[in-house]
């Protein structure tokens, strides 16, 4: 069953198209790639997924009700959460209130956030140890972000996300400047949540996208050139020659 799809979605600026009428269905449990050299559109997508632009033309469709145009934050209730290139963290918070953060506002009610302590939202609170203890960070919820590795801060970045009990969790290049060792860590995480949510996943490092995904989509400038399998993707000619010979040939 289809949960997230575009019907022919664009997004210019000015004279640049960067989303170029792009379909896409992305079945409920499954882990879908997009993949594309720079420039492809492949952030601007996702932005328009989560809100942040409205397209130019074109629907989203997200549990067979249409949601475009929809603001970033009715989107983050309605079950959709991202994860960033760069890594977003609030740096002088503890890691549990990174999450509890996300938890709390995705939550069904703010009232009394003037007068409670965040123990006093015990399932904000629930949320935010449960995320923390899915990506491994548990026992250095009470340390700063500020203070822990860089690898360790994009496994908080996703640890904010899950916070917000998605039904869709949309990584963006989720092993963007880890280190080997590290990449291997985030790889076993992404893995781990599969089957648990629906994953869309935005990575260029390609042993990682054919290890993981049940379908890949490939962009180029701007437009869908081919989707199938990890296997039909790297024996196809049309996604070779957009890489010009590069890593997926």
């Amino acid at each position: 069953m289809k949960i997230l799809e575009t019907r022919k979605i664009t997004k210019s600026f000015g004279a640049l198209t960067a989303v170029n009428g792009v379909s896409l269905a992305i079945e409920a449990g499954s882990l879908h790639s997009i993949i594309g050299p720079n420039g492809a559109g492949k952030t601007t997508l996702f932005n328009l997924l989560t809100g942040t632009f409205p397209p130019t033309s074109g629907s989203i469709i997200f549990d067979q009700k249409e949601i475009t145009g929809t603001p970033a934050n009715r989107i983050a209730h309605l079950g959709l959460a991202r994860s960033y290139q760069r890594t977003t963290v609030f740096p002088a918070f503890s890691l549990f209130d990174n999450a509890w953060v996300a938890a709390f506002a995705t939550g069904k009610s703010w009232n009394g956030l003037m007068w409670k302590p965040s123990g006093g939202f015990p399932e904000a609170s629930e949320r935010a140890r449960q995320a923390l203890h899915d990506v491994g960070l548990e026992g250095k919820s009470t340390q700063l972000a500020r203070e822990i590795s860089h690898g360790e801060q994009r496994q908080l970045e996703l640890a904010i996300a899950l916070a917000a009990a998605p039904r869709v969790l949309l990584l963006d290049e989720p092993a963007a400047g880890l280190s080997p060792d590290e990449t291997r860590k985030m790889v076993a995480l992404v893995r781990a949540l599969k089957g648990r949510y629906t994953i869309v996943l935005i990575e260029h490092k390609m042993d990682i996208i054919m290890s993981v995904s049940d379908r890949i989509s490939v962009m180029h400038f701007g437009s869908l050139i081919a989707e199938g399998t990890p296997g039909e993707i790297q024996k196809n000619p049309e996604v070779r020659r957009a890489y010009l010979g590069g890593v997926a040939a």
